[in-house]
């Protein structure tokens, strides 16, 4: 109670120091004590203390409530590497402002926040904070109050103010590296001619134009489109059409339905894997239940990023041939022809007719399961997930 009546009184007035705490007490003492003697020097010194007190109470708000806070966009990251956060506390006023602290309120560390003190922010300048903050589970984060606290300039009260800077930080989920994947590699009929295909487009100077973009480091020289880098003024590459056989395979996670908690995210790592496997070799789309089917690298990996178990049916499944992740075996029954099946379950169950699958074996390797036609060929431990590695120009 006393805690909160303190922080209540720092955030919207001043809480006292320990030196402004003893000073108002010897000021009380000086005082009473020039009643009791009518000495006048004693009066002198406690309205000097007064006059301290309160020039140390009202001016920490003053030197902080001019200031800005922006927050620079969180770029997203793989769970298990690091977010970079940066600040900028701005000082647009025609005097320095000294000896503050900033307080990043994340939602990782909400008693013990990121923070770091400033010594001085120049008038018309920006202070530049740089924080990197350790990520373990995909999810997506939401960031929004910054807290500025100073006792400046003689540091007997503390005051604090905040500032409302929403961010939104991504932490796609882990995608493990796959030198093949027969649930992916068996789809469609025609895989040894459309590859060949590919590999022919990928080597021409000629053919349909899907579209011109920039020049990107590492692109082949042939690919450059010179009449339009001339007109621009800049290299220009074409990026041809490819064809992938008409094959589309679905990726479906079942996340309507009631998962454990640690399976659900093995199949979230799962589908993120089987998507970006499949997204070089098929026109691949990913299904879940709560956003229906949707494609294009961004999209899914926020989507992965956000799913949650157990969430509401929005879209109806599919109608065509999928490879379907769950935890029921009962939904293997309803599974079309053609479809192929990923199952985390400790119970006992008929494996479908005329259809492949793997049930996971926990304690195996999900990288050595995902790479095998069968589950029970899967003896390695463990293995570390490769973190996913994002361009950030093909996600804009």
């Amino acid at each position: 109670m006393l805690n909160r009546a303190t922080k209540w009184l720092e955030t919207n007035w001043a809480t006292p120091a320990f030196g402004g705490g003893l000073l108002a007490i010897l000021t009380i003492c000086f005082f009473g004590a020039a009643t009791n003697t009518m000495a006048g020097w004693l009066y002198v010194i406690s309205g000097v203390g007064v006059a301290l007190l309160g020039v140390g109470a009202v001016l920490p708000a003053r030197s902080i409530r001019a200031l800005s806070v922006s927050r620079e966009p969180i770029l997203p990251v793989t769970a298990g590497a690091e977010l970079e956060i940066a600040l900028n506390i701005s000082n647009p006023t025609s005097r320095v402002q000294t000896l503050f602290q900033v307080r990043d309120l994340n939602p990782w560390n909400r008693s013990h926040p990121p923070q770091t003190t400033v010594a001085q922010v120049l008038p018309q300048t920006e202070h530049r904070w740089v924080y990197r903050q350790p990520t373990e589970q995909r999810g997506v984060y939401q960031w929004s109050p910054v807290a500025l606290r100073s006792g400046a300039p003689i540091g007997l009260f503390w005051s604090e103010r905040s500032r409302q800077v929403p961010a939104i930080a991504y932490v796609y989920p882990q995608a493990l590296d796959l030198d093949k994947c027969p649930l992916i590699d068996g789809a469609g009929s025609q895989e040894r001619q459309t590859e060949r295909a590919n590999r022919q487009l990928d080597a021409a100077t000629e053919g349909i134009t899907r579209s011109l973009r920039p020049y990107r480091y590492g692109d082949p020289m042939r690919s450059i489109h010179w009449r339009t880098s001339a007109r621009h003024d800049e290299f220009q590459v074409r990026e041809l059409e490819i064809d992938r056989g008409g094959r589309e395979v679905v990726i479906v996670l079942d996340s309507g339905a009631d998962w454990d908690a640690a399976d659900f995210e093995q199949a979230v790592i799962a589908a993120c894997t089987l998507y970006f496997y499949a997204h070089q070799r098929l026109d691949v789309r990913l299904w879940t239940a709560g956003t229906g089917l949707i494609s294009g690298e961004r999209q899914v990996l926020e989507t992965l990023a956000a799913v949650q178990r157990a969430e509401p049916l929005s879209a109806e499944l599919p109608t065509i041939p999928s490879i379907y992740l769950t935890s029921q075996p009962q939904q293997l029954t309803t599974l079309l022809p053609g479809s192929r099946w990923i199952l985390w379950t400790d119970e006992r169950f008929s494996y479908p007719s005329g259809l492949s699958g793997i049930a996971i074996d926990r304690d195996r390797s999900l990288q050595q399961q995902l790479g095998t036609s069968d589950a029970s060929q899967s003896a390695a431990p463990y293995t570390t997930p490769v973190p996913l590695k994002i361009q950030t120009h093909d996600l804009n």
